[in-house]
C-alpha cells in the first residue's frame, strides 16, 4: 500500500541535511553516546536506525530528531552495530544505510544494546511458526559472514557479504522495478510513505511529510526492508489493501513525549504489540515530518 502526499510540498528541501562531523566524546569512550555537530546551512533530520560508520565501532541513531543550524555540540544516543571491534579513529561519517526493521526496532523502541547486537547477528527477531518455510538468509549464513569478517560484527560487512548466500541487491532491484511500475500512473500525487508486509503479516510503515523527503530516504529504506524480508520465513501469502488500511489506525495507548522548544517534538505511543513514533518540526509551523508504525516482534 502506498501513502500519498497531502499538501506538504517543500519541507524536504529545508531539512535534507548535509554531511556532518561526528566525533566521540573527548572525556572518554562510550559505546552509546556520540557528540554531533551540524556544520551544514540547514537543519538536519536524523532517523532512528541510520548508520554512522567509523570511530571505534559503527553505530546507529537511537531516536528521530532535528538538529538546528548553529546548534552547540549535541550529545547523541546511539547503539553499536559492530560488536567485536574497539579500534580506529575518533571520526565518524554518515553511511548510506538504514538497518533493517528487526535491528531498528531494538534501537528505536526497546533501546537495549544487547538486543541490538542479537538482532544484527540473528537477522530477524520475529518468531517463526512451527514448520515455517526457511528464510533465504539463515542465521547460519549470517554467522558464516561474521566468521569470514574476522568475527567483527560490522553490520554493513555482514549483509554485503557473499557468505549470506543471497544477492540483496538483486532483490532490491526487483522490488524497485515493481514499485516504479505501480506508481507510474499517479497524477498530481506523490508517494510519501509505504506500508510493509512480510507474507500475510503487515508489520511496518514509514510515512513522511512530503514526497521529496520520502524520495531522500526511499532507497535506504527499501534495502532495509529487503534484508528483513530475506531473513524471515519465505511465506507465499500476500497481505491485502484492507490489511494495510487497518494497520494504519492511530494508537491509543501509553504516550511518551520529548520536546526541544521551537525545534521539534518526539512522541511514542505503545498499544499492545504495536508502537508508533512521530517526529514533529515546530518551526516555521508544526508538522509531522516522520511517522513510524510497527508491529513489534518482542
Amino acid at each position: 500500500m502506498l501513502v500519498r502526499e497531502q499538501g506538504s510540498e517543500g519541507l524536504a528541501r529545508s531539512r535534507d541535511g548535509r554531511p556532518v562531523y561526528i566525533p566521540q566524546p573527548t572525556t572518554g569512550a562510550s559505546v552509546n553516546q556520540l557528540v554531533l555537530i551540524n556544520r551544514s546551512k540547514r537543519p538536519l533530520l536524523l532517523l532512528a536506525g541510520e548508520l554512522v560508520s567509523g570511530g571505534k565501532q559503527d553505530r546507529v541513531i537511537g531516536k528521530d530528531r532535528i538538529v538546528p543550524v548553529g546548534a552547540p555540540p549535541l550529545p547523541l544516543d546511539v547503539f553499536c552495530v559492530e560488536h567485536g571491534r574497539w579500534t580506529g579513529s575518533a571520526q565518524f561519517a554518515a553511511a548510506n544505510t538504514i538497518v533493517h526493521p528487526s535491528v531498528r526496532e531494538r534501537a528505536a523502541v526497546d533501546q537495549k544494546q544487547t538486543e541490538v547486537w542479537d538482532a544484527v547477528r540473528s537477522g530477524t527477531t520475529t518468531r517463526a511458526a512451527p514448520a515455517a518455510p526457511p528464510p533465504q538468509i539463515s542465521a547460519h549464513s549470517i554467522q558464516g559472514a561474521i566468521a569470514g569478517n574476522g568475527r567483527t560484527e560490522a553490520y554493513e560487512k555482514i549483509y554485503e557479504s557473499r557468505a549470506v548466500g543471497v544477492s540483496i541487491d538483486d532483490f532490491v532491484g526487483e522490488v524497485q522495478r515493481r514499485f516504479v511500475q505501480a506508481t507510474s500512473g499517479l497524477k498530481n500525487e506523490r508517494v510519501v510513505g509505504v506500508v510493509v508486509a512480510y507474507g500475510g503479516e503487515v508489520a511496518w510503515s514509514d510515512i513522511f511529510a512530503s514526497g521529496d523527503l520520502f524520495d531522500h530516504y526511499w532507497r535506504k529504506l527499501l534495502r532495509s526492508y529487503a534484508v528483513e524480508a530475506l531473513t524471515r520465513p519465505s511465506y507465499r501469502q500476500a497481505a491485502s489493501h484492507d490489511n494495510a488500511s487497518e494497520f494504519l489506525h492511530r494508537l491509543n495507548g501509553r504516550e511518551t513525549q520529548e520536546t526541544e522548544p521551537g525545534v521539534y517534538r518526539w512522541r511514542e505511543i505503545k498499544e499492545g504489540q504495536f508502537a508508533q513514533i512521530e517526529l514533529d518540526a515546530l518551526q516555521p509551523k508544526s508538522i509531522t515530518l516522520h511517522r513510524l508504525l510497527l508491529h513489534r516482534t518482542s
